[in-house]
């Protein structure tokens, strides 16, 4: 964990000479609360099993207790897979690890770090929805495969009919707020066995262009391979065949992109997929070409964060699943999110009335 966070503290946490008239009780600046200064934090604990100076005006317990808090947090920062990244992330790690300590101790190593509280956090269900709707086809899953019970019996009970494995998202994949594209690895048997014919030639093709240095051939042969619905990508630092899906997330329906909230819809997908492989059950197919699924990161149900924070509607012409409507009656009854507008308008109707030309 020390190069984590080494490396975290060595790019955020060094405070700059403008930033001094300005520190925060830790040594940071209002700017580099949160994450980055717990990262910095634990890894001083590391080195010489000391508290940060100022904990004590935030927390109720002793220096001993704060000691035991922070030896804890090391140990749980280094089992995350991956590190927290996000405040969220930081403070849902936090609480866990303290989750038998002191409510007013807890809050206050919070609010030492500029993390959010516990009331102001997302509560997140665990395991599938469970009242999947009938007409699953298949199910893509993240690299490393994530196995559980849950979704062993999901398979063979709702009609799931195969699972593949997915890459890490990128940012710039993320369309909107309910559409991503993800690569599956050609690794996986059932994507190996469908790779075009013509798709495995420019493989071998590229690579003999690429060792005779004839970059210019090898970008034109991956452009037909990307032409073909696939990209070669780095992985784990070797290249990876990997077969392209575009996934529109079932049930909820997200601000386009030029509507009012649709930013804010879009970069709170982009903060969940961002970086992680997710585990996609998939329904069907829509009209353009798009796989309808459930999405999971990191074991957390998409479709569930977008609605809590009031990023989505749920689209009851299509999905009907209870979960999902009293997800959206949470948002709506805090009025988060794009509920805070008394009446929002329906991006389905939005989008009837651009092609109406209204």
């Amino acid at each position: 964990m020390g190069n984590a966070l080494r490396l975290l503290y060595g790019h955020c946490c060094k405070p700059t000479t403008t930033e001094s008239d300005s520190l925060g009780p830790h040594g940071v600046s209002a700017a580099t609360v949160g994450v980055s200064a717990l990262a910095r934090d634990l890894f001083h604990f590391e080195n010489t099993a000391q508290v940060p100076v100022g904990l004590n005006q935030h927390v109720v317990s002793s220096k001993k207790a704060q000691a035991n808090w922070y030896r804890k947090l090391v140990e749980s920062w280094r089992e995350a897979r991956p590190p927290p990244k996000t405040a969220e992330e930081a403070a849902r790690l936090v609480i866990k690890t303290l989750k038998n300590h002191q409510k007013a101790d807890v809050e206050g190593l919070l609010a030492f770090y500029g993390l959010p509280l516990p009331q102001t956090l997302v509560q997140l269900s665990t395991g599938v929805p469970t009242s999947l709707p009938q007409g699953v086809q298949y199910e893509f899953q993240t690299l490393p495969v994530i196995a559980t019970i849950l979704v062993i019996y999901f398979l063979g009970t709702q009609g799931v009919q195969y699972e593949l494995q997915t890459l890490p998202v990128d940012a710039k994949a993320v369309a909107d707020g309910d559409t991503v594209t993800v690569y599956v690895s050609t690794a996986d048997p059932r994507e190996s066995s469908n790779v075009p014919t013509e798709v495995q030639a420019a493989i071998i093709q590229r690579e003999k262009a690429r060792e005779k240095r004839n970059y210019a051939k090898a970008d034109e042969l991956h452009k037909k391979i990307i032409d073909a619905g696939y990209r070669v990508l780095q992985f784990q630092n070797e290249d990876v065949l990997a077969r392209k899906y575009r996934i529109r997330l079932r049930g909820i329906d997200a601000p386009e992109s030029k509507m009012p909230y649709g930013k804010e819809s879009k970069d709170e997908l982009v903060k969940l997929l961002q970086g992680k492989c997710l585990r996609v059950l998939v329904y069907g197919t829509d009209r353009y070409g798009r796989c309808v699924g459930d999405i999971y990161s990191n074991g957390i149900f998409a479709q569930e964060v977008m609605l809590k924070k009031g990023c989505a509607w749920h689209y009851t012409a299509y999905d009907q699943r209870p979960e999902l409507a009293k997800w959206e009656r949470e948002a709506q009854m805090k009025r988060v999110g794009l509920w805070a507008s008394s009446n929002p308008e329906k991006p389905w109707e939005w989008r009837k009335d651009r092609r109406e030309g209204r």
